[in-house]
């Protein structure tokens, strides 16, 4: 009779914890919240709310990316080519357009925010961000994409190092105009993703190799939200 009852409890026990490892691998495998549905979390405006784990390449495998970010996912992700639909029954009515999140990139070339070298701010790069935190102000805004980016003169780690500290001084001041520091994701890619071409600036570091250089040199904003 003990063991009956023993072994009774031990499944029990066995079937209770498979059931939460399930639930918590079900919150891992996405990068936004998900309610007692199994459903993502939307906003009062339709926006899904995101976890720490998200990121834009995060959200492009995520199951739910699609419908919370299409806007920052490649087309060929979320529209993948598919046979013609059939036609709709002649009374069918289409419902109404949801508003969707827009998005507005700008991209500041780090010698207009920060000398060479350099992460901290100038005047003329805080002008600039000021129209930047103007236009965020005038959306309901869902969220704010600051992405450094460095040349290919100095180490890799350097590099990155540098990258993120760009990002991270435009995120304090658009922080500093208003703009909440939740709804501000930054990321540095180092030298990583450069715009001038292979062979396009060769030589060692020189004057003219930096300002061929240049458009490398940038911060990439994204600014993603819906008209007020």
């Amino acid at each position: 009779m003990k063991k009956t009852v023993k072994h009774t409890i031990m499944a029990v026990a066995a079937v209770t914890l498979g059931l939460c490892a399930s639930l918590a691998q079900a919150q891992v495998n996405s990068v936004y919240v998900i309610d007692g549905r199994g459903e993502v979390a939307t906003s009062p405006f339709g926006l899904c709310w995101r976890t720490g784990f998200w990121t834009p390449a995060a959200a492009a495998t995520d199951k739910n990316g699609c419908k919370c970010d299409k806007d920052l996912i490649p087309k060929s992700v979320c529209e993948p080519a598919a046979a013609a639909p059939m036609a709709a029954p002649a009374a069918a009515v289409a419902p109404a357009a949801t508003p969707k999140p827009m998005g507005a990139k700008v991209t500041l070339a780090a010698d207009a925010l920060f000398d060479f070298n350099k992460a901290t701010l100038r005047p003329e790069g805080r002008a600039k961000l000021d129209d930047v935190a103007a236009k965020s102000n005038s959306l309901v805004l869902e969220v704010v994409i600051a992405v450094g980016h460095a040349d290919r003169i100095g180490g890799a780690a350097y590099n990155q190092k540098l990258s993120e500290k760009r990002a991270a001084a435009v995120k304090d001041y658009l922080v500093s105009k208003g703009i909440p520091a939740n709804r501000i994701y930054t990321e540095g890619k180092g030298s990583k993703q450069p715009v001038t071409k292979a062979g396009q600036c060769k030589g060692p570091k020189s004057p003219k190799v930096i300002a061929c250089l240049q458009p490398d040199r940038r911060v990439d904003i994204e600014i993603i939200g819906t008209s007020k």
